[in-house]
């Protein structure tokens, strides 16, 4: 065999792991940012100011935030389930220092603490959960996508074949998931005064990059004849080109339709969707082409796991439309956030429920088909990654309010404590003590540019594979590798926010 057919062997074929070690393995990254979190507040404790150095805000920014996730993995994988605890206890230990050297100098009891803690209002204009979300899964998918050509990325955790959930198959849902979070129709821009077929346009054109990366992947692919797993998204289709397609026919449905009844669209587009699947030839095409011994000729043929894949995803990201109209709707308070925390964990166990049903009785999970099952499970992982950085964020701000002036980035802002004499409609500046937020953080730099960081991603990970014989790499050099390739990226991403430099011109 050749080295290209050596390597689709090696990602081909592969049935995925179970639901509970993705969950665990997802927690590694929520945790790792509540340590990080944890360290800046405990570094103002004893300094009485915050880490302004850039070099050294870099350093810890990688060496908690991105490090954890490249060893969970790889080598760390075998052990994965004793590797959220682990943290969860480091985070544990910095806490009680922090919470026993705040004691002595304060008689406040921590029941008081709480009360006064529910009732501080945050600031509702942002919501760092929705950054760290977006952040978290371009980051591991840009750690999968070298990481999955090394052998020692556990085979589980790639793509399936056909059926089956592996951690790369989750990563495709969580990009349409994350990119329906912060879509103009969410984000509420004005078309009060914009005709229909004016911002239709304007969508049209805002996906042209899209459209020019899917098509630049394409030509590079086939000119270098670089490795490509076919099933997939077929010949010529590649997920740049889904990215694109489903914003617009999204676009183009939300400007039928109201965007509060998207979840209805998306239910609707999912159960009819999975109905052609199983009373149709259709599966059988997905899974064989029309002549059922997997022909490739014409371009439907070519590309039926992308295209038809489509209806899947879109249904998705119609879900994800009011997922993210319910995250933005106007908070205050700590208090009004943990009710909603309980909502969304009550959704999550419904989805999970429907999960189990669907799979038991209709058709287990397929990444290829983008199926009922598939689209349940996404939204299930997705609610629940979300979850945990909302509570990693209300943990961050108890902490932050044990340490007057503490300051943690891409966390949110208190605007008034609980027991402040000032009007909550009144105030508009942070509590007093409170230093201004740092802006030297890794998640505000990679979000900032975070189309560029993927590409990057996917063009190093060419470049390594072109002169690297990953698949026989030992697992010192396979971890130098991953380490050097993910600091470039991210060393890239933090002089471009450093400079102020957002490459965006669409």
């Amino acid at each position: 065999m050749s080295q290209k057919q050596l390597k689709e062997a090696f990602v081909s074929n592969l049935n995925g792991t179970t639901l509970m070690e993705i969950s665990l393995g997802f927690s590694v990254a929520p945790l790792c940012l509540l340590c990080r979190g944890l360290l800046l507040i405990l570094y103002y404790l004893h300094y009485g100011k915050p880490l302004s150095s850039r070099k050294y805000n870099l350093l810890l920014d990688f060496v908690v935030l991105i490090c954890p996730l490249l060893f969970s993995c790889t080598v760390l994988s075998p052990v994965i389930f004793y590797v959220p605890p682990v943290i969860a206890a480091i985070c544990a230990g910095i806490f009680s220092k922090i919470y026993i050297q705040r004691k002595h100098d304060s008689g406040v009891s921590f029941r008081q603490i709480v009360n006064d803690f529910q009732k501080t209002y945050l600031d509702p204009e942002y919501i760092p959960s929705i950054t760290l979300f977006r952040v978290y899964v371009n980051v591991l998918t840009s750690i999968s996508i070298l990481a999955v050509d090394f052998p020692q990325y556990p085979r589980r955790y790639a793509k399936t074949e056909t059926y089956g959930t592996g951690v790369m198959d989750f990563g495709v849902g969580a990009f349409i998931f994350g990119n329906a979070l912060v879509c103009p129709e969410v984000r509420q821009k004005s078309r009060a005064t914009q005709p229909k077929f004016s911002f239709l346009t304007r969508q049209f054109f805002s996906i042209w990059p899209l459209i020019f990366l899917g098509v630049g992947r394409l030509v590079s692919v086939k000119s270098i004849e670089y490795h490509e797993h076919i099933s997939e998204y077929g010949v010529h289709w590649n997920f740049f080109f889904t990215l694109a397609f489903v914003r617009l026919a999204a676009s183009l449905i939300l400007t039928i339709l109201p965007k509060s009844k998207s979840w209805i669209v998306a239910m609707n587009l999912a159960v009819f969707y999975q109905l052609i699947l199983n009373i149709t030839p259709l599966k059988m095409f997905v899974l064989h082409g029309s002549n059922g011994k997997d022909t490739r000729a014409g371009f439907l043929n070519a590309n039926r796991e992308g295209l038809l894949s489509l209806f899947g995803y879109l249904a998705i990201y119609m879900a994800s439309v009011q997922v993210g109209l319910y995250m933005l709707k106007r908070r205050n308070s700590v208090k009004e956030w943990i009710e909603a925390l309980c909502s969304l964990i009550l959704m999550v166990l419904v989805l999970f429920l429907f999960l189990h049903l669907s799979q038991a009785h209709v058709d287990p999970v397929s990444r290829r088909m983008a199926n009922l099952s598939y689209c349940l499970w996404v939204l299930a992982h997705c609610l629940t990654f979300f979850i945990c950085f909302v509570m990693i964020d209300l943990m961050l701000v108890f902490t932050k309010l044990l340490v007057s002036g503490a300051s943690v980035p891409c966390c949110w802002n208190v605007l008034q404590l609980a027991h402040s004499s000032k009007k909550h409609d009144t105030e508009t500046m942070p509590v007093k003590g409170e230093s201004k937020p740092l802006h030297i953080c890794l998640i505000t730099a990679i979000d900032k540019n975070q189309l560029l960081f993927f590409l990057l991603a996917n063009v190093m990970t060419g470049i390594v594979n072109i002169i690297i014989d990953t698949i026989h790499s030992k697992a010192s050099f396979t971890l130098g590798v991953l380490h050097l390739y993910m600091f470039f990226n991210c060393l890239i991403m933090y002089i471009l926010h450093a400079k102020n430099i957002v490459l965006k011109f669409w």
